[in-house]
C-alpha cells in the first residue's frame, strides 16, 4: 500500500509528505518573515521532491517555535502576509498545505490555529486547539469544533494538533464526521515519543482512519523536538516513520481513503465507530443505542467532575510561570475603566 513511499501511486491513492521542520527561533517580526519564507522554501521542495505529492504537512509551532511567546507583534492574523505566502505556495506548486499559527485574538488569549490550504490556494480549514497542552501551554482553548473537508482526491480530510490527540474523543469525533485521513501536527519533544507512537495508532485503529502525524524536530538550543513523522493505516499498521531525527526531512507515503470506506461498510469484527453506537447489535435489533456513560452526561450538564478532583494539584499554569486567570471561558478581556 506503501508504494515505496508514494513513488508509485495507485489510481485511488493520496500522496502524503509530513516535514520534520527544523525547530525554529521567532523572537522578532524580522524572526517570522524569515520563518515563513523557509516553510514557502520548503513547499517547494515537496513539490519537486514528489511529483505526485498531493499534501504537505508542516509541524504544528513551525512559525513560532516552543518560546510560548505571545506577543502580539510576531501573532498571525487570517489574512495577513504569513497566511497570504502559504496560499501562493500552494497555488505555485499545485499542492495541498497543512499549516501552523499561533493567531491574534482581540477577545483573550492567542488561538494555536491550524489552516490547509488547497492546490488552488484556497482556505479549506480553519482550525482552533481545543485542548492545549496545559499547564505549559497559554492559547485559548479552541471554539470552532473539527471542520471535516473533501480533501485531495476527495478524501475526507481533518486536521487536529498535537494533545488534542491524547484524547480519543477528538479522533473520535473526526471519524464521526466523515474523516478518512486525521492530520495531526505537533511540536512534542522526546519524553512525549511512545505516547506520541501508541496514540496515533489507536487513534487510527479504533476509527477505521487514516492518521498522519508530524512533531517539530531538532533543538532551538533549548528543546528538542523528536520529528517522528508518522502515518498509520487505518488497521493501525504504521506505514511511514521517521525515526532518524533528521531536520527538514519529507516522510512520504500514498494512503488509500478507497480502502477505508471499504472497510467501514465491510467489516464486521472490530468495525469499532459503528459498534460503538450499536452495541450488541447480534443479540438486539440495531444494537443499544443508548450513552451509557456517565461522563458525557456530566459533561453536556456542566457537572464533569473525577472523584479526586478537589485533591489535583496542578490546575493553571502558574507552575510553568503563567499568571492565574480571572477570566471564565467565553468571557472577554476587559479594558482598563471598562
Amino acid at each position: 500500500m506503501n508504494g515505496l513511499g508514494g513513488l508509485n501511486k495507485s489510481e485511488h491513492g493520496v500522496g502524503i509528505g509530513l516535514v520534520q521542520l527544523q525547530l525554529p527561533v521567532t523572537v522578532t517580526k524580522e524572526d517570522l518573515v524569515r520563518q515563513t519564507q523557509g516553510i514557502v522554501d520548503l513547499v517547494g521542495k515537496a513539490r519537486r521532491n514528489q511529483p505526485g505529492m498531493d499534501l504537505v504537512v508542516f509541524p504544528e509551532y513551525a512559525l513560532h517555535g516552543l518560546s510560548m511567546d505571545i506577543n502580539p507583534d510576531i501573532m498571525c492574523r487570517l489574512d495577513g502576509p504569513e497566511v497570504a505566502a502559504f496560499k501562493k505556495a500552494c497555488l505555485d506548486n499545485r499542492i495541498w498545505g497543512c499549516f501552523s499559527i499561533m493567531e491574534f485574538n482581540p477577545d483573550g488569549m492567542p488561538y494555536n490555529s491550524g489552516i490547509v490550504i488547497d492546490d488552488a490556494g484556497e482556505l479549506k480549514i480553519y482550525y482552533r486547539k481545543m485542548h492545549p497542552w496545559v499547564p505549559v501551554e497559554p492559547w485559548e482553548p479552541g471554539n470552532f469544533g473539527i471542520p471535516v473537508i473533501d480533501g485531495p482526491k476527495g478524501a475526507k480530510l481533518a486536521l487536529i494538533i498535537c494533545h488534542d490527540g491524547m484524547f480519543p474523543e477528538m479522533a473520535r469525533e473526526c471519524a464521526y464526521k466523515g474523516a478518512e485521513i486525521m492530520i495531526r501536527t505537533a511540536g512534542y519533544t522526546a519524553p512525549i515519543r511512545d505516547s506520541w507512537k501508541f496514540t496515533n495508532q489507536s487513534n487510527a485503529f479504533c476509527n477505521l482512519m487514516v492518521t498522519a502525524s508530524v512533531c517539530m524536530c531538532g533543538s532551538d538550543g533549548t528543546f528538542d523536538s523528536m520529528g517522528e513523522g508518522m502515518i498509520c493505516n487505518f488497521d493501525g499498521s504504521i506505514i511511514a516513520h521517521g525515526t532518524s531525527g533528521r531536520v527538514n526531512e519529507i516522510i512520504t507515503a500514498e494512503v488509500r481513503p478507497d480502502l477505508v470506506r471499504e472497510a467501514r461498510l465491510g467489516w464486521g469484527v472490530e468495525n469499532n465507530i459503528y459498534q460503538f453506537g450499536h452495541r450488541g447489535y447480534v443479540a438486539v435489533a440495531g444494537g443499544a443505542g443508548d450513552a451509557p456513560y456517565s461522563y458525557m452526561h456530566d459533561l453536556i450538564a456542566g457537572k464533569y467532575r473525577l472523584p479526586w478532583e478537589a485533591d489535583i494539584k496542578i490546575t493553571d499554569g502558574t507552575s510553568c510561570g503563567f499568571d492565574k486567570p480571572a477570566r471564565r471561558y467565553g468571557e472577554t478581556f476587559k479594558l482598563a475603566g471598562e
